[in-house]
């Protein structure tokens, strides 16, 4: 019996010293991933600062409804690609509707 409970001891160590292993690497790379998250969202901050993008072409004088058109499409684009803030994309909306 002595042997038993010697084995269901040496188990219980096994077991808890695994799972203990286990759990700290868990953390470990949980704190690495969210670690990647932040940098890769500061990079892309001073991107987007870093770079604003240039204001849409003055519109030909021929077609003016249509080409009004195409750069407001142009706009919401930027703006759907993040490229654009939403004061960014207003201030461009009113002047090209001026």
């Amino acid at each position: 019996m002595p042997g038993l409970l010697r084995g269901v001891a040496r188990t219980a160590v096994v077991a808890g010293t695994a799972t203990a292993v286990s759990n700290r690497v868990s953390r470990r790379q949980a704190g690495r991933w969210q670690q990647q998250e932040y940098e890769q969202q500061q990079a892309y901050q001073q991107q987007a600062a870093a770079a604003p993008p240039p204001p849409p072409p003055a519109p030909p004088a021929g077609d003016d409804m249509s080409s009004k058109l195409d750069q407001l499409q142009k706009l919401g684009e930027l703006k759907a690609q993040g490229l654009l803030t939403e004061e960014e994309f207003a201030q461009q909306k009113s002047r090209l509707l001026s």
